[in-house]
């Protein structure tokens, strides 16, 4: 405790922000020891145009947007690729933003598919876990549709996974961005647009490896076990394979 006293005593009187980190770090460590912390020194964290975008979708205060900064540099890898985009899982539509942007900017005529129910989560079954009930997450179509208003070729598909996948079936995939949390949408989606996912075509699973997503990794883990692409878990979340790369 005298150490945490100091730390703040030097904050006070230094203001400056290596002094900050410290004392955030010291009274971190007494509070929730297991907690691992990140430099600050991050040059994307001051990436004036990403932190518009956090802004302007309402994310810029939440715990995610490392994994949007990711999301935004594995999208510059698929740039070159032929297909369309989806998404399983759009809630507010701010992954689905950033896929529409990098599309918007790409050479191709890419069309992104967003695929949710607008009611939240189905009924989690006894391998997710208890972390999530359904219902949860719920945002409304028209919310995600304002979100994503600037952006024209956008589509929209309001149902359970996999009700409206077969809309799509006839389309290839460069980019797949699964965000469902739980064990048969994942697995519905992964089994959906593997097939379709050209090669070099990235499919991203933002729960992959997230201790409240049990569900979701294990399902992706089964799917993949007989295939050459493993998943390649991230460290801030999430996971990724390229489709034709063994791992």
């Amino acid at each position: 405790m005298l150490g945490l006293l100091r730390s703040l005593a030097r904050a006070a009187v230094r203001r400056d922000d290596a002094s900050r980190f410290q004392l955030l770090t010291d009274f971190g460590a007494k509070v929730f020891p297991k907690y691992r912390f990140h430099w600050p020194q991050m040059d994307w964290w001051n990436d004036a145009e990403f932190n518009a975008y956090l802004a302007k979708i309402g994310e810029l205060p939440s715990f995610n947007t490392e994994r949007k900064w990711t999301l935004a540099q594995l999208l510059r890898l698929v740039a070159h690729v032929p297909g369309d985009t989806a998404e399983c899982g759009v809630n507010l539509g701010a992954s689905s933003y950033l896929i529409c942007r990098a599309n918007a900017a790409s050479r191709q005529e890419k069309w992104h598919h967003g695929f949710d129910s607008f009611e939240g989560l189905s009924q989690p079954g006894a391998q997710d876990g208890s972390f999530w009930k359904g219902g949860d997450l719920a945002v409304s179509l028209e919310t995600a549709a304002a979100n994503l208003a600037g952006f024209s070729r956008c589509r929209l598909y309001k149902g359970w996974i996999p009700e409206r996948f077969p809309e799509v079936a006839g389309r290839s995939f460069s980019f797949v961005h699964v965000d469902v949390d739980i064990y048969e949408p994942t697995k519905a989606s992964v089994e959906f647009f593997y097939p379709r996912l050209a090669v070099g075509g990235l499919l991203v699973c933002d729960d992959y490896g997230f201790t409240t997503c049990p569900g979701a990794t294990r399902s992706i883990d089964e799917f993949l076990k007989d295939k050459p692409e493993k998943m390649i878990a991230l460290a801030d979340g999430g996971g990724v394979f390229i489709k034709g790369v063994r791992v």
